[in-house]
């Protein structure tokens, strides 16, 4: 019993060990559940928030190519063959243009245009052709062609290898706004240049359309030269100056404007306006002519005793032949020169460029009947093309009764331009390409601000500026070009080659035989 009794404290003091280890376990417990909770909490609290912060800052995934009405086109049988079999190919087709797709048909519709553009200023070198015949003596019908051919071979090639890429230098200018020399086109498809990405709706053609359109152009300045010199200057002479003016001349005025110069910040934040180039076409290929004229002197006879003695074309058909075939080539020259197929201002270039052809040719009749006491079939002509070159530098910006009357005035200052260069300053040329194309040319350019409907702030002077600058240098560049060549090798044939004819003593093959279908030779003696 009394063992029992001292074993009480021993066994008191045992389980009060216990239960302390017990506390303290539970206490550890306690601990660490807190402790892990804590933990749990923590984390939590703090990457809930950058999930969060990171589903709303995420950019989502693109989404998939929109092709329309295409989804059809990738439909397969039972089998997973495509039903159509060109299907897929063409929705491939649509897609590489990416998130430009949905604008394909537009693209596609504008491309087009721009290649039929393209054609049918290619058919204005035709017209030249045709008019520069017609109007010129029989005797020097295949010098006038040869040098039609030429023209636009060179042009094409020399704008291919450095031309275009001077017309339009990027940021690859040599004296900012005024010089560039550029390369060759290169691969102009590389970069999204085949899809709508290339210049989207302003200019809606691939890097390649671009080029073939703006090269048919870049020939047009020599093609009005060489009216304007026929029947004596040398060939080579003028084979060599033809590949320079379009080349280095042509391309650096152009440059001013189309290419992003020095002309765009003339009338305020409006620049300069000239559509499709009344000014740094058509001005720029008559003051160039102005220059080469008045270096190579008139034809042999033309000017008698101070008095002025009418040389006559050989074919007034094949002359009006030429201006029909211009009249259709400058629905390409200016229509294409909207840049894509939008509907309305194309129709509405079509529409000002007609009416302002037709007028320049009622006004130029008219005149010219009162003037001369009779109806004058070569002022008729020439007054088409006034009222057509008149109208280019603002066929997208002025109403049809705004096109009547810009045409009708180049009509009327055609026939007096004419007049005062042939008989009162003595300036002998052919076919009247200095007053066609370079004073109606000047008044198209000012008629931008005097007729311009969408009020986009063209001022007299700012476009006299623009216009009167490119032409000083078309003059310039000319008359130094032509005395440069008159120097090394001369410019212009004799006069026993003169009147022998350029056929005859530049190619050895006269262009008509010397009995001609009524049985004359009178052919020949024109």
């Amino acid at each position: 019993m009394l063992n029992r009794i001292c074993a009480l404290p021993h066994f008191a003091q045992s389980k009060n060990v216990e239960l302390n280890i017990n506390i303290k376990l539970n206490y550890m417990r306690m601990k660490l559940i807190g402790s892990l909770k804590s933990v749990f909490l923590f984390a939590l609290i703090t990457l809930t928030p950058m999930q969060i912060l990171a589903q709303e800052t995420a950019s989502p995934p693109p989404p998939p190519t929109n092709i329309g009405d295409l989804g059809p086109l990738l439909e397969t049988n039972e089998k997973e063959e495509a039903i159509n079999e060109y299907g897929p190919a063409f929705v491939e087709m649509v897609q590489e243009s990416g998130v430009y797709a949905p604008a394909f048909d537009f693209f596609t519709t504008s491309m087009l245009w721009t290649v039929i553009a393209a054609a049918l200023v290619f058919i204005m070198h035709l017209g030249f052709a045709c008019l520069e015949s017609g109007l010129c003596q029989a005797k020097n019908t295949v010098n006038i062609l040869f040098k039609n051919v030429f023209i636009i071979s060179i042009g094409v090639l020399t704008y291919a290898l450095w031309g275009f890429n001077t017309h339009y230098p990027g940021d690859s200018w040599i004296i900012g706004g005024w010089l560039a020399l550029g390369g060759s086109i290169g691969d102009l498809n590389a970069d999204g240049g085949s899809t709508f990405s290339y210049g989207g709706l302003d200019l809606a053609m691939t890097g390649y359309g671009d080029f073939i359109f703006q090269s048919m152009f870049a020939a047009t300045a020599a093609t009005i030269v060489s009216g304007a010199v026929a029947e004596r200057i040398k060939l080579g002479t003028f084979m060599i100056y033809a590949t320079i003016l379009v080349g280095f001349g042509y391309t650096i005025a152009g440059s001013w404007h189309w290419g992003g110069g020095w002309l765009g910040s003339l009338n305020g934040d409006a620049g300069f306006k000239d559509f499709a180039g009344s000014t740094v076409v058509h001005a720029f290929g008559g003051f160039a002519a102005l220059a080469a004229v008045i270096v190579l002197g008139p034809r042999t006879g033309k000017y008698v005793n101070g008095k002025v003695k009418p040389i006559l074309g050989h074919s007034m058909p094949l002359a009006t032949i030429g201006v029909f075939l211009l009249f259709l080539g400058w629905f390409g020259f200016n229509g294409g020169s909207v840049l894509s197929a939008n509907p309305g201002p194309l129709g509405l270039v079509f529409t000002t460029t007609t009416l302002a052809a037709c007028a320049g040719a009622i006004a130029a009749i008219t005149v010219a009947w009162i003037k001369f006491g009779k109806p004058d079939l070569s002022m008729a002509l020439n007054g088409v093309l006034a009222g057509l070159v008149g109208i280019t530098a603002n066929a997208d910006i002025v109403s049809p009764i705004g096109a009547i009357t810009i045409g009708a005035i180049a009509g009327i200052i055609m026939v007096f331009s004419v007049i005062l260069f042939d008989s009162v300053l003595k300036i002998d040329d052919p076919v009247g390409a200095i007053s066609v194309h370079g004073i109606c040319g000047i008044w198209g350019t000012l008629a931008c601000a005097l007729f311009d409907t969408t009020d986009s702030g063209y001022t007299i002077s700012g476009q006299l500026i623009g216009c009167l600058s490119v032409c000083v240098f078309a003059f310039l560049f000319s008359f130094a070009l032509c005395h440069i060549l008159k120097a090394i090798g001369g410019i212009r044939v004799t006069e026993e080659e003169e009147k022998m004819g350029l056929d005859v003593s530049e190619h050895g093959q006269p262009a008509y035989s010397a009995v001609d279908s009524l049985g004359s030779e009178a052919a020949l003696k024109l």
